[in-house]
């Protein structure tokens, strides 16, 4: 069976590989766009992967995916600390979402230890750089999996 996932990268993210390479490692947004599109069709999963820079854009993503998508990951970025637009709008989205970040937000700044999507979130992955994504992408596998049989 194919699954449908959204795959939503949050503000900076189209600056990996430039920006704070200590915290993000030095993969490209892009480089790491096709490693996940790879994983994605040996899962049989089609994958729509985006970034925005705009919190209104990421709403009406995940707003769109309802009846559309099977699941949602996400990196919502500086926006999971500050967004309760991007939180309502995933709390109605009432299939599989997972919660991505690179580094460890519990292991960062104050500001960054309180995210506003993790109550919403079937599960969350932190702090493991851009292997958090394939881990994601086959997490949402397994689910989805176990969940139609």
């Amino acid at each position: 069976m194919t699954f449908k996932i959204l795959f939503i990268n949050g503000p900076n993210l189209n600056l990996l590989g430039e920006r704070e390479q200590s915290q993000y490692g030095s993969i490209t947004y892009d480089e790491l766009k096709e490693l996940c599109i790879k994983k994605s069709n040996e899962l049989d999963i089609k994958l729509e992967f985006v970034q925005s820079n705009i919190e209104g854009e990421i709403v009406t993503w995940i707003q769109k995916a309802k009846g559309k998508q099977d699941g949602i990951i996400i990196n919502a970025a500086g926006f999971t600390h500050t967004s309760v637009a991007i939180r309502d709008a995933l709390q109605i989205f009432d299939k599989v979402k997972i919660e991505l970040h690179i580094s460890n937000i519990y292991k960062r700044e104050e500001f960054r230890k309180k995210s506003l999507i993790s109550d919403v979130a079937t599960g969350g992955i932190f702090g493991l750089g851009s292997d958090g994504y394939i881990l994601a992408i086959i997490a949402v596998h397994k689910i989805l999996n176990n969940e139609n049989r």
